[in-house]
């Protein structure tokens, strides 16, 4: 008998038990297979029940002219998973509809919807999208597990850099701006930063498109564009409830980004996010919104940018003799000091990592792959910042609007320690790749 649908779901235990035996994509393409031919709740609930267990954050269900296909994003990466019978893709796509509460006969334009998924008691909420294509409509489910929700001191960052996050999130007002591209952690990031600061005595409110992940004692609201409750308006009323703490999903319009600003001169700590991609190209995007230097420079106490960049996997990994190639890449980028271990050129002082001596005798991580990892040789990921403060010198120097080389090279100077070389520190301490920083870095 077909379950009720609510929104919500629970796995059967026979289901579940056989979700959470699946260790690889191999696994999970089996597992489905032998689900196929079975009632489509069964089958959906064995796809959204692995792609949990393999801590996927995306799953992708796309017709084709012939068959139907399955991927899933792991480690910010795609994977193919299986082809199975348009027909099967079918009922799924009208299973995923009911739960998340789209329109069935709606075929011809994009649904977005929501539900969530009961595994041993914790709620996963599963937001989901559809959008017309050639062969019919392509589904995306976004996994919001709150097990992605981490402490500030797990986010990877150095041990100088950690300490000045943990200082600059305490002060009272002022804005802390984090930028990345979408999927690059930014918002667990800023969640980092509420779960620091949260106690009884402050107020934090949040304004989000949509909330992602629910934190108790927070208030936290969604915008709803079509009721006219967008970023700006939201954060007017925001304003009204006496918050300490704001955090700004992403500042997108000048309107917003003003009443962010006056926000963190008067009283109150802004966290918000931006698109750019680097630290110093911060200032030049709110000027390209229509902001001023001068409203900016006061405001902003820190600007951040990260990616996330995959970790070798520990069951697989061999540590390999550097090539003079990659030998010249770290001398190039990480210049060698004392007999205690080398600064970053250019670097800050209070660096606290040591750097070993770059010589030809130095083993850094390479990848082989094996059953653990899916064969490529990586398994979870971890952040790499940069990030610059602006005191009184750069905030005199921001408010000539300067260019954002010239930003970037003033902060280099000031003591920034850029993505990149947090990387290749990264790989100095055995945790990634050089290929996968430059990878994701592109430089």
């Amino acid at each position: 008998m077909e379950q009720k649908i609510t929104g919500e779901i629970k796995i059967s235990p026979p289901l579940l038990n056989i979700t959470q035996k699946i260790k690889n994509v191999s696994d999970f393409k089996e597992r489905i297979g032998e689900f196929l031919e079975k009632s489509v709740t069964e089958l959906s609930e064995v796809i959204l029940g692995g792609g949990i267990h393999l801590e996927a954050s995306d799953i992708h269900i796309e017709p084709r002219e012939e068959q139907a296909k399955i991927r899933i994003r792991i480690d910010g990466l795609l994977q193919d998973v299986i082809n199975f019978d348009l027909k099967i893709y079918e009922g799924l796509l009208n299973r995923i509809k009911l739960l998340s509460g789209l329109k069935l006969n709606i075929t011809d334009r994009p649904q977005d919807g929501r539900f969530s998924i009961l595994i041993n008691e914790v709620a996963i909420e599963i937001r989901t999208s559809t959008l017309p294509a050639e062969y019919g409509e392509t589904i995306v489910l976004r996994l919001l597990n709150p097990k992605a929700l981490i402490e500030l001191e797990v986010l990877g960052l150095r041990e100088d850099l950690l300490e000045i996050f943990e200082k600059e999130i305490k002060k009272p007002n002022g804005m802390i701006i984090v930028t990345g591209p979408t999927g690059s952690g930014k918002t667990t990031t800023l969640y980092a930063f509420l779960r620091k600061v949260q106690k009884p005595e402050i107020k934090i409110i949040t304004i989000e498109d949509p909330i992602e992940y629910h934190l108790k004692g927070i208030s936290q609201t969604q915008v709803d564009p079509k009721k006219g409750y967008d970023f700006a308006s939201g954060l007017k009323s925001i304003m009204r409830q006496d918050p300490d703490v704001i955090l700004v999903g992403e500042i997108r319009d000048l309107e917003t980004a003003s009443i962010a600003l006056q926000s963190a001169l008067t009283g109150h700590l802004v966290f918000t996010t931006l698109h750019t991609n680097d630290a110093a190209g911060t200032v030049a995007r709110l000027q390209a919104l229509g902001e001023k230097p001068v409203n900016i420079a006061p405001a902003i106490n820190m600007a951040i940018a990260q990616r996330l960049i995959r970790k070798v996997c520990k069951k697989c990994a061999e540590f390999r003799k550097i090539s003079p190639e990659d030998l010249k890449k770290l001398k190039k980028e990480l210049s060698e000091g004392p007999a205690f271990g080398g600064r970053v050129a250019g670097g800050l002082a209070s660096l606290k990592v040591k750097i070993p001596k770059l010589s030809p005798e130095l083993k850094i991580p390479k990848i082989k792959g094996c059953q653990n990892c899916n064969y490529t040789g990586y398994r979870g990921r971890i952040g790499i910042f940069e990030a610059f403060l602006v005191d009184d010198e750069m905030e005199k120097f921001i408010s000539t609007s300067p260019s954002i080389a010239s930003l970037r090279e003033k902060a280099i100077k000031k003591g920034m320690v850029t993505m990149y070389q947090d990387g290749l520190i990264k790989v100095l301490d055995g945790v990634t790749t050089i290929e996968e920083v430059e990878r994701v870095t592109g430089e």
